[in-house]
């Protein structure tokens, strides 16, 4: 079967920007409070229900996939860059990295207990998106999490160069409402989620937490809780709700 030619270009495309990527994009440590409030919280939950290793899914050079192994976490990297694996191999070492795509993951069934889905999805087109969050829910074992975090909005966008070079891939920004409908409909139940506000120079953007829910659970709505502070002139809007990720058999 021929690959689909969205997977090329975002390939071609990393393979490209590689080492401007490392230079350009802030490491974790500099991440905003938030956004590393949100990848502590997912490392604890993973630590905690020990139902298996987390997989980083578009590592790039293996930062945020080291970052969480700092946390504890048992981690692996994933990404469809040739050339991302090989410098995050080198920086670390110590950690497991592999070529693969989010469509088709070399993995087992029911094999992870968490996995990282930080910022690599908005290049998939949305028909795609289905069998993405199908296979988020085949490898995630029953009561494992997801964390998805990207961009948001409701346009398609065509760059001729990111990070300063020639590029081919496209970015895709969907409505959150529709992103959470999709998770649901794949078997993922939203338990939390931060949305924080675009800035002067940022797209609006998103983390979710979201959980395979386990045998004989319903989704259940425990109550909500939101609160707001400011970042660079900007506000930030976290929405939390309680729930539990459906498990094979339940409704």
């Amino acid at each position: 079967m021929a690959e689909p030619s969205y997977l090329t270009a975002v390939r071609e495309s990393y393979d490209t920007v590689a080492a401007d990527y490392v230079e350009r994009v802030p490491p974790p440590a500099e991440m905003d409070p938030l956004s590393r409030a949100m990848l502590a919280g997912f490392a604890e939950l993973v630590r905690t229900v020990g139902l298996g290793p987390v997989a980083d899914l578009g590592c790039g050079p293996g930062r945020v996939t080291a970052h969480l192994a700092a946390l504890g976490v048992s981690v692996l990297g994933v990404d469809l860059s040739p050339r991302m694996i090989r410098m995050a191999r080198h920086a670390y070492p110590n950690l497991r990295f592999t070529e693969g795509s989010m469509t088709a993951l070399k993995m087992r069934d029911d094999e992870l207990g968490g996995i990282l889905a930080w910022y690599s999805t908005h290049h998939t087109p949305p028909q795609w998106l289905p069998a993405v969050f199908a296979e988020f829910h085949r490898t995630l074992a029953p009561g494992g999490y997801l964390l998805w975090g990207d961009y948001v909005g409701d346009e398609r966008l065509q760059p001729t160069h990111g990070y300063g070079r020639p590029v081919s891939y496209e970015s895709y920004l969907l409505p959150l409402d529709r992103m959470v409908d999709l998770l649901d409909q794949a078997g993922l139940v939203v338990t939390a989620r931060l949305e924080q506000e675009p800035g002067a120079r940022v797209n609006r953007r998103t983390q979710i937490r979201s959980r395979r829910r386990s045998a004989g659970a319903s989704a259940v709505s425990a109550g909500s809780l939101s609160i707001s502070a400011g970042r660079g002139g900007a506000a930030a809007l976290q929405s939390c709700r309680l729930g539990r990720r459906r498990r094979p058999g339940s409704r």
